[in-house]
């Protein structure tokens, strides 16, 4: 299964956040589960780059962040995708429109977020780490 994680996930993860930390380093951990393609945008890595550097200084934050791109899928982002989240009324926020144009061009069947309310428009399947865990990997055992 593809899956997407938003740059929140990222960060509770890269920055320690708890209480989501277990749950969200667990979605991230399925990287080594061939069951499972994980993937994120660049704009993701970016925003997560921006918050692991305000927490952990710029040293640290780069050696976190080249093992995470070195785990992760990369999406992209085109011009293709930006008009699309330009025409399509029901998207508020152009990030958000981003990610999810984003997560659709790679496959994903699903987009783990703990915004959940910013993809209100999304035809796909929207869950935060918990419930992704609990429908996706916990029900398979």
């Amino acid at each position: 299964m593809r899956i997407f994680l938003d740059a929140n996930v990222l960060i509770t993860v890269l920055c320690n956040e708890y209480p989501r930390f277990t749950a969200c380093a667990r979605v991230l951990s399925l990287c080594d589960n061939p069951r499972f393609t994980v993937f994120t945008s660049p704009l993701c890595i970016g925003i997560a780059a921006y918050f692991t550097e305000k927490k952990n200084g710029r040293q640290l934050a780069k050696k976190k962040m080249a093992l995470l791109v070195d785990k992760l899928r990369i999406t992209t982002i085109d011009e293709g995708m930006t008009k699309q989240v330009m025409t399509n009324l029901n998207i508020d926020d152009v990030e958000d429109g981003l990610q999810y144009y984003s997560a659709l061009s790679s496959g994903c069947l699903c987009i783990v977020t703990y915004d959940k309310g910013d993809f209100h428009f999304a035809d796909t399947e929207v869950l935060d780490a918990e419930e992704f865990l609990r429908s996706h990997v916990l029900a398979q055992k």
